[in-house]
């Protein structure tokens, strides 16, 4: 089995082979044809999420190196363990890679991404940027007949984390405009699913003119620059305040953005994680009636939804550029640039 490895935190990835792994009781085996880089990977190559303040929330614990990271998997069954039932070898899958426990009270209501005792592929347990990966259970295999193979394991992460921070804010924004903040690959996976999901104007910025521009040719309404001086009253003018914003960049300057264009009771869903500290007077919330929430991934059933979402053709497609899986290295770095406009998927 080839893959590319973290051989400690901070470090450039190295490429290896080891002894390829034989499923065991309802273990599956996927031989992987597509990994999406996530800005979450750099997180677990530094090995933390900035708090902001020089604080730090440390995510090495548990995580034996070396380590392959990548979640945003699609990929064939290669081998099926002895008590794996319903696939078979030579069938094509996206992997849900937010597995829990599967018995407490949030895996059992069907919120296993929020459980716990995380068995995150790429992130707890060995991921993606490999030529093979194991699969705990046949239920995390997700049908992906009639969806883009470069497509479907980015579903699991940006689509996934993109169309559950949706949901929570639809809504808010019943009479619009509804503004995405941040334009990387899960903004943009954003914008194209409230496009699929929604007739209401929706509305963007980010701070780069690329990706504003690659936002208003993707059908958004109006994009603006975030930084410009007095950038609240510029999408007062052009929009009027916002019904909702969903902040998928999660910074501190984006969060503040986002909720200072949001009218009363209105509602800003927080699904970034670039890091920060945020903060705002305590009687806005009130006088406001603001709400804010927080957004992490999706559930596995958010997951079967949007994959037949895009099934139907509804979803327009996003920018993808596919790499070798020995460039992966190289991928994260251009992603932590910011010189990413869509998703970078390798291919190994």
């Amino acid at each position: 089995m080839y893959r590319q490895s973290m051989n400690e935190y901070g470090a450039t990835l190295t490429s290896n082979e080891v002894d390829t792994p034989q499923p065991k009781g309802s273990e599956v085996l996927v031989e992987v044809s597509h990994c999406g880089v996530c800005h979450s990977d750099l997180h677990m190559l530094d090995g933390y999420f900035d708090l902001g303040n020089g604080k730090q929330l440390d995510v090495r614990a548990g995580r034996e190196l070396p380590f392959t990271l990548g979640h945003e998997i699609a990929g064939t069954v290669a081998v099926v363990g002895p008590e794996a039932k319903g696939v078979a070898p030579g069938e094509r899958y996206a992997v849900y890679p937010w597995i829990g426990c599967g018995s407490c009270g949030k895996c059992q209501r069907g919120d296993e991404h929020l459980c716990d005792t995380t068995h995150h592929l790429g992130i707890t347990v060995d991921g993606g940027y490999a030529s093979h990966v194991m699969v705990p259970h046949p239920r995390y295999l997700l049908n992906i007949d009639g969806i883009a193979p470069e497509l479907a394991g980015s579903f699991m992460c940006s689509g996934l984390t993109a169309y559950s921070a949706l949901k929570k804010a639809l809504p808010y924004a019943r009479n619009g405009p509804l503004m995405i903040v941040g334009l990387g690959g899960v903004g943009m996976m954003g914008l194209a699913l409230a496009q699929a999901i929604t007739d209401i104007k929706v509305i963007a910025a980010d701070i780069d003119p690329a990706k504003r521009q690659a936002a208003l040719d993707a059908g958004a309404a109006h994009a603006f620059d975030p930084a410009a001086p007095d950038a609240r009253k510029i999408v007062f003018k052009t929009t009027g305040p916002a019904a909702a914003a969903v902040d998928f960049a999660g910074a501190e300057n984006s969060l503040q953005f986002a909720q200072s264009v949001v009218g009363k009771a209105g509602g800003v869903v927080v699904a970034g994680l670039i890091g920060g500290t945020f903060s705002i007077p305590a009687p806005m919330f009130a006088l406001r009636q603001l709400s804010i929430l927080g957004n992490f991934v999706g559930s596995l059933n958010e997951a079967i939804e949007l994959l037949d979402l895009a099934r139907s053709g509804k979803v327009p497609a996003i920018p993808v550029e596919l790499r070798p899986l020995d460039q992966a290295d190289d991928a994260l770095q251009d992603l932590r640039a910011g010189k990413v406009i869509g998703r970078i998927v390798l291919t190994p």
